[in-house]
């Protein structure tokens, strides 16, 4: 039997409202950090903006899964769309007036950090009932196009709109956040939610208790953790534009564009041909087509071969992070989706951040180009090793839920 997303209103509403929200943020990101810098002209303090929305994460981020899981996902959602909406006045009225400063724009860089940290569970535990199992994996990866898409696009958006002044993007950026919100009024209510347990510690930990019991989200989770702990070299692309490949900020701007490119193309492909066979064996060949990624990306002096190695770690990555969210979503229970969802961010978001200071740090002690080296070789031990540890996940064939 064919299953078919192109009438499915609910996902569609979701499609919209989801990149709608990635866009708006990616504009708020760009305006915020032009305006701190040109405010302080430090580093410092752009790295204080990012510290704030990761401080907002690591608080929030297990509160939110027993929020997404004991009270209407929807409303929840929503809640979170009129919190940013009001960031984003906020900033806009702030940039008009004059009277926004640094601790003005950390403190709402904490506020869109604690929504998003509430919303993403919330909204990645509405979807698998809003389009059943048979197409779940075809959904994530529409919408794993959708969110890489606006990623690009924001930033560009951002920019240009910033041209005519910062509370211009900001508006802008509300505006976006509000037809998110009446996109998700539209949709359809989800299923509720299993009858609410009494609000203990235990209930609130549940989705730590639930990954460690199931091997194969617990395997796949943890080997994206540490191949992205390992494998990031994001942090370390201005060295390799200026230094090593010998471009200047167009080239920096390739680099960057290159891994999103890759991703963009890998999740058409898994949006239009979802996988059916050999799942587990096509996640850990995909982790280790990133490793190999970076050790050629690492030892590159030529800029054309730098980019194509940059977009088949972007499109790897895709693929892994396509057969996780699935294998996590289906793996586990309605009444759990938004406890374990919660963990995952909080180890995607802790691993990403890590990453990109383990990179740095590294590439201090031992050199840019054996850093990244290190990077992509302890990729590929850890997928040796993860295959030895974890062979029910290398075993998997299916993304499709198995029935009792």
């Amino acid at each position: 039997m064919q299953f078919s997303l192109a009438g499915n209103t609910a996902f569609n509403r979701f499609w919209i409202a989801e990149t709608a929200t990635v866009l708006a943020y990616q504009m708020v990101v760009v305006a915020v950090g032009w305006q701190v810098y040109d405010l302080t002209n430090s580093a410092l303090n752009l790295g204080l903006v990012g510290l704030a929305h990761f401080c907002a994460q690591i608080l929030f981020s297990i509160p939110a899964g027993h929020v997404a899981d004991r009270y209407d996902r929807r409303r929840v959602v929503l809640a979170c769309q009129l919190l940013q909406t009001a960031v984003a006045i906020a900033l806009a009225i702030g940039s008009h007036a004059g009277w926004l400063d640094t601790e003005v724009i950390y403190a709402a860089a904490f506020g869109i950090g604690t929504a998003t940290t509430f919303q993403n569970p919330a909204l990645r535990s509405m979807l698998p009932g809003l389009v059943g199992d048979a197409v779940l994996p075809r959904a994530i990866a529409w919408s794993a196009t959708a969110k890489k898409a606006a990623t690009i696009l924001g930033p560009a958006l951002g920019g240009a709109i910033y041209l005519a002044g910062a509370p211009f993007v900001y508006a802008a950026s509300a505006l976006c956040f509000v037809a998110a919100g009446c996109t998700i009024v539209a949709l359809r209510r989800p299923r509720s939610v299993a009858g609410r347990e009494p609000v203990t510690l235990r209930f609130m930990l549940g989705g730590f208790a639930y990954i460690r019991a199931r091997r194969v989200v617990l395997g796949a989770i943890s080997l994206d953790l540490f191949a992205t702990l390992l494998g990031g070299v994001t942090a370390l692309l201005p060295i390799y534009a200026r230094d090593i490949l010998q471009t200047g900020p167009e080239g920096l701007g390739l680099l960057r564009a290159a891994p999103a490119a890759g991703a963009v193309m890998a999740a058409l492909y898994l949006a239009r041909t979802p996988l059916s066979r050999g799942v587990g064996h096509i996640l850990f060949g995909s982790v280790a087509v990133f490793g190999i990624a970076t050790l050629v990306f690492g030892v590159s002096t030529s800029l054309p071969l730098s980019l194509a190695a940059l977009g088949v770690l972007g499109a790897a990555d895709m693929v892994s992070q396509v057969i996780r969210a699935s294998l996590i979503q289906l793996e586990t229970p309605e009444a759990m989706r938004g406890r374990v969802t919660a963990v995952n961010q909080l180890f995607t978001g802790t691993s990403n951040q890590l990453g990109q200071f383990q990179a740095g740090v590294m590439a201090t002690l031992i050199g840019t180009v054996p850093a990244v080296v290190f990077g992509g070789c302890g990729t590929l031990v850890v997928v040796g090793l993860w295959i030895r540890f974890f062979p029910a996940l290398v075993r998997r064939q299916t993304l499709v839920r198995r029935r009792a």
